[in-house]
């Protein structure tokens, strides 16, 4: 069943516009009968029907609210490295998938893209649209944010996640699932922030900084990672070592 966002669920009769409503209508060529899901801003979601429909507008009668949640234990926030080309749309769109709750994109030192201004805002804005159409194909209860581009030093002072963890290459005394077991130990496995390198990797005042900021070094394994691989797999860990990949 398709999923569309709304800014608000207010009452039972409602109207889709815009860009949402041309899909519903010339793509999806629904019809009034028709069943969708919607998702309001603050995560309630219901179950409507059709009731009329035309290129620029669709009205909804919203039948029953859904109780079923789409999100993750784990609040998870990926700072990931400014990557080349597609790169980065394939991260944020599969990141989204996997149930991260933001993205940070950060210009690290060995990062070969250099954005700023309007050009950063430009890719910030595009980044957004495919976290939107993410969310939507994956059934999320939010539309997850990608943030503007920071450097490292702003992304660690603005992040205060109980959990910060860094993959990095030349770690080897600890690994991913470790530095878990130690956060939820401590009961600290409630938001965590995952800092992913760029194509180039981390360079060592970052990884000092990322240290006194509280962030743990941790090893994703034998094999280097590329930049497009790293987060994801560490995504993928993360989720399954705290259950929401079926538990």
């Amino acid at each position: 069943m398709h999923r569309f966002f709304v800014p608000q669920l207010y009452n039972e009769t409602m109207t889709i516009e815009g860009v949402d409503a041309r899909h519903i209508s010339k793509v999806l060529r629904m019809q009034p009968g028709a069943q969708l899901q919607l998702v309001s801003d603050d995560g309630v979601s219901a179950l409507a029907e059709i009731t009329a429909i035309d290129s620029e507008c669709v009205t909804v009668h919203c039948l029953e609210k859904l109780a079923e949640s789409h999100e993750p234990a784990v609040r998870l926030i990926l700072a990931q490295g400014l990557a080349k080309g597609e790169k980065m749309e394939l991260i944020i769109q599969k990141a989204v998938e996997m149930g991260a709750y933001s993205v940070v994109p950060v210009a690290m030192e060995h990062s070969v893209v250099r954005l700023d201004g309007a050009k950063a805002a430009k890719k910030v804005e595009r980044w957004q649209k495919i976290a939107e159409s993410a969310a939507k194909q994956s059934k999320r209860d939010i539309i997850p944010e990608v943030q503007p581009v920071q450097t490292m030093a702003q992304m660690l002072a603005a992040n205060d996640c109980a959990t910060k963890i860094i993959a990095y290459e030349c770690e080897d005394k600890k690994s991913l699932k470790a530095a878990l077991k130690e956060a939820q130990a401590k009961g600290a496995l409630t938001d965590l922030l995952l800092i992913i390198g760029p194509e180039g990797g981390i360079s060592e005042a970052e990884l000092d900084a990322a240290r006194a900021a509280g962030a743990v070094p941790v090893s994703l394994g034998r094999r280097i990672l590329r930049a497009e691989t790293a987060g994801l797999v560490a995504i993928s860990a993360i989720f399954y070592e705290t259950g929401d990949l079926g538990d």
